[in-house]
């Protein structure tokens, strides 16, 4: 929390969330006299695709940039406390500008009627996104010891995943496609698994596994494959599901979803530190 407030990266972060939210408020609850708050976060989320990789872009890799990081192994707590409280401090930074931004609903309700628990259920969601985000991106800089090189990925892997509704509508809905998008995603799991493991055996089973098994329920029912593609491109995405909570639906299962994108991508953090630790 010092690091982050000693140097520019706080005031960055803050000053741009701040910015965006503040030209959607002016554009639809002050110049078009709409009193629905939540449209303004829905139509700047994509802010979040920038300035959550310019927070999370130095959290490991400057560690190891500066070879700090054998300073981590040597503390008396594991490398899951060490994600952990790195993650709660930019959760933390995260959280400041939004509370700034909780007051905004409060203010509008006195010049006309605001939906408080619609508004305040998206500011909710806003958080709980920009969370997965964050463990998003503290995974990103786990791999690698370039600051530039981690923002650059996670700004496309955001807009990859900002996109994804649209450009599901363009892949292909066919067996072939589908079947062909999972075996590559399959290839890129092994990749993964080798990378974080260092067991190339491990990494060649479970791609065997898994590419076998989608082999057998082709074959025995390929039906189950059509338009499995764009469905899933548009299940994964991160912001259609805050679309729900914007038109006034508070979605237990998308709560769930974040909770369990935040908790899957800071276990592979943990599991990429370690690996670290033993080479």
């Amino acid at each position: 929390m010092k690091n982050y407030f000693h140097s520019l990266t706080a005031y960055v972060f803050g000053a741009g969330l701040l910015l965006a939210v503040g030209l959607g408020a002016l554009r639809y609850n002050l110049q078009a006299a709409v009193s629905n708050f939540e449209f303004a976060l829905s139509y700047f989320s994509i802010v979040l695709a920038v300035i959550v990789p310019i927070l999370t872009m130095r959290v490991i890799a400057e560690e190891r940039k500066q070879r700090t990081d054998q300073l981590l192994y040597a503390l008396p707590i594991t490398t899951t406390q060490v994600i952990v409280g790195k993650y709660l401090a930019l959760l933390t930074v995260y959280l400041i500008p939004l509370c700034v931004i909780a007051v905004y609903p409060l203010i509008f309700s006195r010049f006309g009627d605001v939906y408080l628990l619609t508004s305040y259920g998206s500011i909710l969601a806003f958080f709980l996104m920009g969370a997965a985000l964050i463990a998003l991106g503290v995974f990103i800089s786990s791999l690698t010891d370039n600051q530039g090189f981690a923002a650059g990925i996670g700004i496309a892997v955001i807009l990859l995943n900002y996109y994804s509704v649209s450009l599901s509508e363009y892949v292909s809905s066919t067996v072939f496609g589908s079947v062909a998008a999972l075996c590559v995603l399959i290839l890129a799991l092994g990749a993964v698994i080798k990378y974080l493991t260092k067991n190339e055996n491990l990494a060649y089973a479970v791609c065997f596994v898994l590419i076998a098994a989608i082999a057998i329920v082709a074959f025995m029912d390929n039906t189950k494959f059509e338009g499995l593609l764009p469905a899933a491109m548009t299940k994964l995405s991160l912001f259609d599901r805050f679309t729900g909570f914007v038109n006034g639906v508070f979605d237990m299962t998308s709560v769930v979803y974040y909770a369990s994108v935040a908790v899957f991508f800071l276990l592979l953090s943990v599991q990429s530190l370690e690996k670290r630790r033993y080479n």
